[in-house]
């Protein structure tokens, strides 16, 4: 059913909001057969992003062929590659006869074959006859440059999860020949084929994108910056209006603030409240709903806390009481965090976590709002 508050997938057209000026530049990067990595956390908008992004450049005429794939459920590499050159194998063909034909075209000389019997067993393109190497590895990698080249046919390919790579049994052999294979495809000039790289676990991206300073210069970041809080406003309370129903928009606006402008908890509270509600909507049905999205989240939070160490905890404590500098003396003493280093692991940890994320300034941030919200007034029970 059509509904003005949608939460459980991505967005395009009239119902996504703001960040024209990102879809615009992931648009041109796109056009341009540049290379983008998109990082934020869980439910912010990049999945709607890439696909609004997609759908102006085909309203605009421009012809790509898209492919997707995730690594949430990959553990190894051997499973990554035979996704990976899957998915790309299928963007270019659709029955076995072609999949055989490219597969021993452009990977004759790897250990990777066209099997017809996994193929009718899993619908496996890919499969290995032998074990893997790093020739192999390159091989796959180099697929989709070399299909777009030959074909003259723009390719992009979204890879969902990426950070997920870190949780093979050895990330760096994807990561260091993915990036060789990228900078090698920029000195020969090859055109016509782009990543989108995802991950919602913005500390483990950061590693790979910033900290190894793996695809320097070669993958662009994207930025998602805040949607305006009266731009959400006026789109929630016109979804209201659709239904015959009337929210003060000063209220609304606190709530916004409250989710720090993340769209998807918004939507989820405005689909509770319009289920709650009738005509007028007052300020107590916004508390009940309140209460009623905490419900849904509240087991995930008490199981993110109860995974933390003492010292974790304390460093919550810290941060959710607006201290910044963690390795000053008196906060140390103040928190019982023992000492400097000690502070460095545990955030290092808290990161690890993906619970907190420290800026250029080493500032500390909450990377779920709601989490923030609970953990400060139920958990830690800070006066507002």
């Amino acid at each position: 059913m059509d509904t003005p508050f949608p939460y459980d997938k991505f967005v395009t057209g009239k119902n996504f909001i703001g960040r024209k000026a990102e879809c615009t530049v992931l648009s041109n990067l796109i056009a341009q057969h540049e290379h983008v990595v998109l990082y934020e956390p869980p439910k912010a908008g990049k999945t709607s992003l890439v696909q609004q992004a997609m759908y102006s450049m085909r309203y605009g005429q421009r012809a790509f062929t898209v492919g997707q794939f995730s690594v949430l459920n990959i553990r190894t590499v051997a499973e990554f590659l035979a996704r990976y050159g899957s998915t790309v194998i299928r963007m270019v063909a659709s029955a076995p006869t072609e999949y055989a034909r490219l597969v021993q075209d452009y990977l004759g000389d790897s250990h990777f074959v066209f099997d017809p019997d996994a193929f009718a067993d899993s619908d496996q393109i890919l499969s290995l006859n032998w074990d893997l190497d790093e020739e192999d590895v390159k091989a796959v990698l180099r697929l989709p440059f070399r299909l777009a080249a030959d074909r003259g046919t723009p390719l992009l390919l979204v890879i969902d999860e990426f950070q997920n790579v870190l949780e093979t049994e050895d990330g760096d052999r994807i990561l260091r020949p993915l990036d060789a294979v990228i900078k090698e495809a920029a000195e020969q000039g090859l055109k016509g084929f782009s990543f989108i790289f995802c991950g919602s676990m913005v500390n483990a991206m950061k590693q790979i994108f910033e900290t190894s300073r793996l695809f320097h210069r070669h993958v662009t970041r994207v930025r998602l910056s805040s949607v305006d809080e009266r731009e959400i406003a006026d789109h929630v309370v016109r979804g209201f209006l659709s239904g015959g129903k009337v929210l003060d928009k000063d209220l609304l606006i606190g709530a916004c603030r409250l989710f720090k402008n993340n769209l998807w908890y918004i939507n989820h509270f405005a689909s509770i409240c319009d289920s709650m509600s009738k005509g007028y909507i007052m300020e107590p049905v916004l508390v009940d709903a309140l209460g009623s999205l905490l419900s849904v989240h509240e087991p995930r939070f008490r199981a993110m806390v109860c995974g933390l160490t003492t010292h974790q905890v304390n460093l919550l404590r810290a941060t959710a009481e607006g201290n910044v500098r963690f390795s000053a003396s008196e906060v140390i003493r103040k928190y019982g965090l023992n000492s400097s280093a000690n502070v460095k692991r545990v955030k290092d940890a808290l990161m690890k976590k993906e619970i907190l994320v420290f800026d250029a300034e080493d500032q500390p941030e909450f990377l779920d709002p709601l989490f923030e919200y609970w953990i400060k007034k139920y958990y830690f029970e800070l006066p507002e």
